[in-house]
């Protein structure tokens, strides 16, 4: 199989630091797959040794076939990237940047490029100093898109942007994933963007890799159980698959990974009475699953 992406052990330290640990994923083609982790997970380590901005400790990466420390001009025309910050000159007018881009691009499809920016209310004669941070980044979208990536990094692309702006972002992105088929690799910290767009769930954790699959697949992992526990929880480290907890009004909300329905029986030997287990959407499972390291007064019983 023909991966876009592929890393092996990839390990990343600055200093005493290590901010990739033994890294392994492989991302094959078309498809939104979004990255999620806590601050100082490693994605942003991840993405510079990807695009060959720095350079590993150890391991391999590779994009599109290529090792990402020897990316060719032409490999590196192939993927398309998109930062939160959405910086363009800032006195060019949008259409002069839109002309500039095209020159670079022998690949330019104008109909992708019209379909993109018809999302957005984008002036072609206005500044860009002059757009707003929602219309900059459809300006950046529809640019980059138009070039045919094989391979889109979008690195939070819709910080700062308000509803309607991140409404016609994601389905501008929606769309062009459909017609062109380019894998998009997508980092966002709002989860119901990700419910919406995502087919494959990444999360990273103090720079390993800890998931890899379909966003319903993941949340299957994450049970939500309540219970009355008269005596007092017990020891979390003592419970099978423990995320987080939660003491509400005398009762006690637990969530727990790779745990079955014989969970609660589990619980009621252990001193729980009244157990009842409630849905979790995806922002729970997923909140949990990258707090349950982190002592917090939320997460002690």
């Amino acid at each position: 199989m023909r991966y876009c992406l592929e890393t092996h052990g990839l390990t990343k330290r600055y200093g005493k630091k290590l901010a990739l640990n033994d890294f392994t994923l492989q991302i094959g083609q078309g498809g939104i797959h979004a990255i999620v982790g806590s601050n100082g997970a490693g994605k942003s380590t991840l993405f510079r040794l990807l695009l060959g901005v720095a350079t590993p400790t150890s391991g391999t990466a590779r994009l599109l076939g290529m090792s990402s420390s020897e990316l060719s001009p032409e490999t590196r025309g192939r993927v398309g990237y998109v930062n939160e910050e959405h910086t363009l000159p800032l006195w060019m007018k949008a259409r002069e940047i839109t002309s500039h881009q095209r020159s670079f691009h022998p690949h330019w499809n104008q109909e992708i490029y019209d379909n993109v920016i018809g999302y957005f209310d984008v002036d072609q004669n206005q500044k860009v100093a002059g757009l707003s941070r929602g219309e900059r980044a459809g300006l950046n979208l529809s640019m980059v898109l138009a070039q045919s990536p094989e391979l889109l990094i979008l690195d939070e692309p819709t910080l700062g942007l308000d509803v309607v702006a991140r409404q016609s972002f994601l389905e501008a992105l929606m769309f062009t994933e459909t017609e062109a088929n380019t894998t998009v690799i997508y980092c966002s910290h709002q989860m119901e963007e990700i419910e919406r767009v995502a087919d494959r769930l990444i999360i990273m954790e103090k720079g390993m890799l800890t998931n890899n699959s379909s966003p319903d697949a993941f949340v299957e992992r994450v049970s939500y159980w309540v219970g009355n526990f008269p005596a007092g929880l017990p020891d979390r480290s003592e419970i099978p698959g423990f995320l987080s907890a939660k003491n509400i009004e005398g009762q006690h909300h637990i969530l727990v990974a790779d745990q079955t329905s014989d969970f609660g029986d589990y619980l009621k030997q252990n001193g729980a009475t009244a157990v009842a287990r409630n849905p979790v959407n995806l922002e729970r499972a997923v909140n949990a699953f990258l707090t349950k390291n982190h002592n917090t007064p939320d997460s002690r019983a």
